[in-house]
């Protein structure tokens, strides 16, 4: 009687392992399929968006467009490997992002931008560019600014590049791709990033205030103009920036030293 009582039990400890991995599966299997239906909803939007639109002759729209026709094809791309959940989200991220520049187009174009769109991943600290902004780094101008205009034509939804934000708006030129790329800052494309965000460069009256408190630049972190700035590192006014590297703003850097490794 022992025995028939242990093997019952024995069974039931079997059947209960075998009906939660049976559970357990069928649960990734419809976050995997629900992750899926996700990424392509946005990516079949982005793809009748593109198809509904005509740059003309504005370089502002036809840039944003092609923008935009490059993130579709990278969504589809990514869709075509994905085989996880997180694999899904990247390509719905992409899609939405492609969908960001879509906005930008119809804005330029002086189309209602359509809905808003769920919040990009590090969008919200970066922020948004409000004012104009020109600077010169090593003889080159570089503009920012809220609009579209023909010596702005390149449009950055905002987000995290390589351990800095980057705030949403039109450039002059796509200088932070050098980074998107490589996956790292350059020295050339983070002399353009201080000298377009920091207090400390350009034309003395370029006060940030507390992200959007009266300065150029709004948005979801703390940046003031004595140097605190929360968004992917520490800048105080001592001058320690850890977004990837050592940055002295005491006085090796601006006061002519600038090293390779410490930024």
């Amino acid at each position: 009687m022992g025995w028939f009582l242990l093997g019952l039990l024995v069974i039931g400890m079997v059947g209960l392992v075998v009906g939660f991995s049976i559970f357990g599966r069928k649960r990734r299997a419809q976050e995997l399929a629900d992750a899926r239906e996700d990424a392509l909803r946005w990516y079949e939007r982005l793809g009748g968006q593109i198809m509904n639109l005509s740059g003309g002759d504005d370089a502002a729209v036809k840039q944003a467009l092609v923008d935009a026709g490059e993130r579709y094809n990278a969504a589809g791309a990514q869709l075509d490997r994905a085989t996880s959940a997180k694999q899904y989200a990247l390509a719905r991220e992409t899609a939405l992002e492609g969908l960001a520049y879509v906005r930008a187009a119809r804005t330029a174009m002086g189309l209602d931008p359509g809905p808003e769109l769920p919040p990009l991943a590090g969008q919200r600290a970066a922020g948004a560019i409000t004012k104009e902004r020109e600077v010169d780094v090593q003889g080159h101008q570089y503009r920012a600014s809220p609009q579209p205009a023909g010596d702005t034509p390149y449009y950055y939804p905002g987000g995290m590049v390589s351990g800095r934000p980057v705030p949403s708006g039109w450039y002059s030129e796509p200088w932070w791709k050098t980074a998107l790329v490589a996956g790292a800052w350059g020295v050339g494309t983070a002399l353009v990033f201080d000298a377009l965000f920091s207090p400390a460069w350009g034309d003395g009256g370029y006060g940030f205030g507390a992200f959007g408190g009266g300065g150029d630049w709004g948005g979801g972190g703390d940046y003031d103009a004595s140097g605190d700035f929360d968004g992917g590192g520490d800048f105080d006014g001592g001058g320690d920036f850890d977004g990837g590297g050592d940055f002295d703003g005491g006085g090796d850097f601006g006061g002519g030293d600038f090293g390779g490794g410490d930024f």
